[in-house]
């Protein structure tokens, strides 16, 4: 049975709450429309244009290759833009997507204990 690849949308969806982002707060850091990113995040855009995910990339600290992949884009096999190497986890090797996916799942767990915990001070 092959393993069925996250969707662009949720990626992103699962790097804006890892980050503790609302759409406008991710609206001002790239200049792209928070109604567009609605859009994307839902899976109504699956191909967005390069520019939009190089300024998505770049605000979620992400590789842009790692965004292009996700949304259908050929890709070169190149150690350079490897998450493993350029990405917060790369002591940890390469992982797999569920991995990583889990470790942003857990991020945003984390952030938002703390995030409780300053409110209740």
């Amino acid at each position: 049975m092959a393993k069925k690849k996250m969707t662009l949308g949720k990626y992103l969806r699962s790097l804006r709450d890892a980050a503790g982002l609302t759409l406008r707060a991710v609206e001002e850091k790239t200049g792209v429309s928070n109604a567009f990113l609605s859009q994307l995040e839902s899976g109504k855009v699956k191909q967005p244009s390069p520019v939009a995910l190089y300024k998505l990339a770049e605000a979620y600290g992400v590789t842009y290759g790692t965004l292009m992949e996700y949304a259908g884009y050929p890709v070169p096999d190149t150690p350079v833009d490897d998450v493993a190497t350029n990405g917060p986890f790369h002591r940890l090797g390469r992982l797999t997507e569920q991995e990583e996916q889990f470790l942003l799942e857990y991020l945003t767990f984390l952030r938002s204990r703390s995030d409780k915990r300053r409110r209740g001070r």
